[in-house]
């Protein structure tokens, strides 16, 4: 067994120490073939590669030259555009050029005849103010004015004439205006005043109490005159008793104290019973009436325009005025005819009538308070306004209603005319004698005050200011300008309901007497 393995293991290392040479051999000769075979594609690649790429770089070649050829077209091409642009600038600039050179020369010879001529002129000029001095000095002979009398005289005359134009003017204006507003204006107010019929009664500002007999004088002035003392401390008003019979007039500027004290004095009376106690017993019942009359009296007021959503203390206020008298004229049922009159007018004109009530009933709402407060009713109402936040337009109608401040709102218009309505109706107001004698005098005075005023007639029961002029001093021109002045003027510095007509005449004439 062992011999046969070693047999066996010689005969396998004979065949390969035979094969082994014999197999390197073979592998050799193949890898030879192979390579051979390898070299003849590389090769074949290598020539195909060269192949193509002469073939890419031919056509590269074209390509280039192609486009060299179109760049070189091209660039000839815009090279002969720009060089016939170039031609046609130069042949224009040739042309300004010709042209500049025929203006130089026609400027030169304008020049030239521009300098014969001013030598022409300065001559003529010399002779001209030669000329000029030889007429002055006739002018001056002839005229007996010296050169600045003479130009002040020229200035005055073209004055005068500017004046007449302008006054022409302004008449003209008015006259057209007038025409076409006037007829409207009536047809408004008329219409405002129809709607707005209020029934007014002067009142005094004094209160008169009716007594049974003179006895219940002595009763009322009490033992050394405790009783009427303790009743004017309380209320705050004068008693007088005179020898007037069966009568006691109480006088106060105030007109609340002036009533409690008139409803105090009428209950006294009736229960008989008069002493200090009993005086003070009556007077404060007699505030609480006043206060429940006040408030109702505001809310009529309210009801009556219509007016709604007033702060309660304004309506207390509205009450308060009704114990309140101007000229004569019940202030409350003045502020209620006002606001009627304005909400009429604001709905003429398109505007909110509710707002120009409110404005109407407020514009006096200073007059209740002004005896206890600094400053006019206006300043007053114009405070109490903004403490309850009223409208700006409310606020600046109550400002301006009298003029203080210059109406900037067509609602402030309205009830500056409302107010002058019902305070220049016929019967709504009445002053004393002498107050209405004075202001007939300041508005003669106010008159004769102008240059040129000759003489001034307050007539009309001073509607109308009837003016006469001195022709030497006012001319036509001047007239209407001198009448709308004055107009201003009597706006500015006199105080008078309604308004006044300022008419002015001019008479030339002139007498001679035949001997």
């Amino acid at each position: 067994m062992t011999l046969y393995f070693v047999i066996g293991l010689v005969a396998v290392l004979a065949g390969l120490a035979v094969g082994f040479p014999f197999g390197r051999w073979h592998r050799k000769k193949y890898a030879e073939r192979e390579i051979e075979s390898a070299e003849k594609q590389a090769l074949a690649i290598i020539n195909e590669g060269q192949q193509r790429s002469e073939g890419l770089v031919r056509e590269a070649l074209v390509e280039a030259k192609e486009e060299i050829h179109r760049d070189r077209q091209e660039y000839d091409k815009e090279i002969k555009e720009r060089n016939a642009e170039l031609k046609r600038q130069e042949r224009r600039i040739q042309q300004k050029e010709e042209n500049y050179d025929k203006k130089l020369d026609s400027l030169e010879k304008k020049e030239a005849q521009l300098s014969v001529k001013h030598s022409e002129a300065e001559i003529i000029r010399t002779e001209a103010e030669k000329l000029k001095r030889s007429q002055m000095e006739i002018l001056e002979r002839i005229s007996g004015f010296s050169p600045e009398e003479a130009k002040q005289y020229l200035i005055k005359n073209i004055e005068d004439e500017a004046t007449h134009e302008l006054g022409m003017k302004v008449k003209e204006v008015e006259n057209r205006f007038k025409e076409e507003a006037e007829q409207k204006a009536r047809e408004i107010v008329g219409f405002a005043i129809q709607k707005v019929a209020a029934d007014h009664v002067a009142e005094a500002t004094v209160s008169v109490v009716h007594l049974p007999n003179d006895e219940m004088k002595g009763r009322i002035i009490g033992r050394e005159g405790r009783n009427i003392r303790a009743l004017e401390t309380l209320v705050g008003v004068d008693l007088i008793i005179d020898d007037t019979p069966e009568a006691i007039t109480l006088s106060s500027f105030d007109p609340i104290r002036r009533e409690v004290a008139r409803m105090s004095l009428e209950k006294l009376i009736i229960d008989g019973r008069i002493h200090p106690t009993r005086i003070e017993e009556v007077v404060e019942k007699s505030r609480r009436e006043i206060d429940t009359i006040v408030r109702s009296e505001g809310e009529r007021a309210t009801f009556e325009t219509g007016v709604h959503g007033l702060h309660f203390d304004l309506i207390k206020l509205l009450g308060r005025m009704k114990f309140r008298t101007s000229y004569g004229q019940n202030v409350l049922q003045h502020s209620i005819e006002v606001a009627l009159l304005s909400g009429a007018l604001a709905a003429e004109l398109g505007l909110d009538p509710m707002l120009a009530k409110r404005a109407g009933l407020l514009h006096d709402i200073g007059k209740a308070t002004d005896h206890e407060t600094e400053g006019t009713h206006v300043s007053i109402g114009v405070e109490i306004a903004k403490k309850h936040k009223e409208h700006a337009d409310i606020i600046h109608a109550i400002h301006a209603h009298h003029g203080d401040v210059e109406p900037q709102t067509l609602m402030a218009c309205i009830v500056q005319a409302a107010d002058a309505i019902s305070a220049a109706r016929p019967g709504a107001r009445r002053e004393n004698i002498e107050n209405y004698i004075k202001r007939l005098e300041k508005l003669e005075e106010l008159a004769c005050s102008f240059k040129g005023v000759e003489k001034s007639f307050a007539i009309q029961a001073g509607r109308e200011i009837r003016i006469m002029v001195t022709p030497d001093i006012v001319d036509d021109g001047r007239m209407i300008l001198l009448a709308r002045e004055m107009s201003k003027k009597i706006e500015k510095d006199l105080e008078y309901p309604g308004q006044i007509k300022v008419h002015m005449i001019r008479e030339t004439r002139h007498i001679e007497y035949a001997k």
